[in-house]
């Protein structure tokens, strides 16, 4: 069940909230669907170089407000905020309504991001480095910032090969059946010219104990900011205790027999 279903889908409602906030009934359901759609791929292909991790969509009575998560927030803003004006009008067309919010909320840490992680590796990939030193880099750098831990899936021609194949790196744990860990995970392509390399990402920011706030919007204005140094302290101690019991006893008894 966990390596079919996808790890944000698997989780909504339980420690994770929806990316599209609104109500409509069965004439206008398939409408607002297909043009949350619409919004999410112009805003991708708009803004291609934004760091946007995910697009959030709230609907009231007439009014759009769409919330913008994004690493590099100044790309999008623009200088005295043209961009963001500019966006906002052509969002006004491509929607037919009049009422158009955009917010931009910052992530504090994208190396802890699923998706910023995989366009990241992937522009790398583009670029023409080595798929296993730029996937090693993300692995460490979000380790390091405090992730229980991250798997890399990486599938197509790598290298150029001339046969496609699957590799994985992985380091830390990622227990995709357990509902209560927060796993990030994405899914990009690099369009390289030997072909699509397919960058899947799973991240693991640890356990969610007790109520969480579904709201996305409400997660990534920093509630959780301070979560990752706590992990890093538990994980700590977790590798000390495992360096004890791996290494320590027993090569000492080991000495003491040969002795």
């Amino acid at each position: 069940m966990g390596q079919k279903a996808n790890p944000i889908g698997n989780r909504l409602g339980i420690i994770r909230g929806w990316e599209s906030n609104w109500y409509a009934d069965k004439k206008n359901f398939s409408i607002r669907l297909i043009e949350d759609n619409k919004i999410r791929k112009y805003l991708n292909a708009r803004i291609n170089k934004g760091g946007i991790s995910k697009i959030v969509i709230e609907r009231t009575l007439g009014k759009l407000i769409v919330t913008i998560h994004t690493s590099k927030p100044g790309i999008i803003i623009g200088k005295g905020g043209g961009e963001v004006d500019r966006i906002k009008e052509e969002l006004k067309k491509l929607t037919g309504k009049d009422d158009v919010q955009i917010n931009i909320l910052e992530i504090r840490r994208p190396e802890l991001d699923a998706m910023i992680v995989a366009d990241t590796i992937a522009r790398q990939i583009e670029n023409r480095i080595n798929y296993k030193r730029a996937t090693k880099m993300s692995i460490a750098s979000a380790l390091r910032m405090g992730a229980e831990g991250i798997k890399v899936k990486l599938s197509g021609r790598l290298n150029g090969a001339e046969i496609a194949r699957s590799e994985e790196l992985k380091q830390g744990r990622t227990p995709l059946h357990t509902f209560r860990m927060d796993i990030d995970y994405a899914n990009v392509f690099a369009q390289t010219v030997y072909g699509k390399i397919g960058i899947k990402v799973w991240i693991c920011k640890g356990e969610v104990l007790g109520k969480r706030d579904l709201n996305p919007n409400f997660l990534a204005g920093g509630k959780n900011e301070g979560a990752g140094d706590r992990r890093e302290r538990r994980d700590d101690h977790r590798g000390d205790r495992r360096d004890d019991r791996r290494g320590g006893e027993r090569r000492g008894g080991g000495r003491d027999r040969r002795g």
